[in-house]
């Protein structure tokens, strides 16, 4: 009995050091989210963080600050989704699809 709860604790450990290696991989991922066919590019790894935001002079009409706006908006949104269904793909192996709070 003592065997098999020595050898389950090692499995344990060897998953958290997996997962930790996998969240620490998600943070160097960059993933780009666009609006307005490419005029607004947002940039976020896979922590969700945003890292960067690209705007074409194109996209920016002094008449319509709010058009610009809603396009960020859209950007970073679309940017995050992806992110959340990175990190969900790359660590939902080690969750079996369980959604565990402050997991990610």
């Amino acid at each position: 009995m003592k065997g098999n709860m020595n050898q389950m604790m090692k499995q344990v450990k060897k998953m958290q050091e997996q997962m930790m290696k996998a969240q620490e991989e998600l943070g160097e991922k960059k993933i780009e989210g666009t609006a307005g066919g490419g005029v607004v590019t947002a940039t976020v790894n896979g922590h969700r963080k945003l890292l960067d935001i690209q705007i074409k002079p194109e996209a920016v009409d002094p008449e319509d600050v709010e058009m610009l706006q809603d396009l960020i908006i859209a950007a970073v949104n679309d940017a995050m989704s992806q992110a959340e269904e990175l990190a969900n793909k790359d660590l939902g192996k080690f969750t079996g699809g369980m959604n565990i709070p402050g997991l990610f």
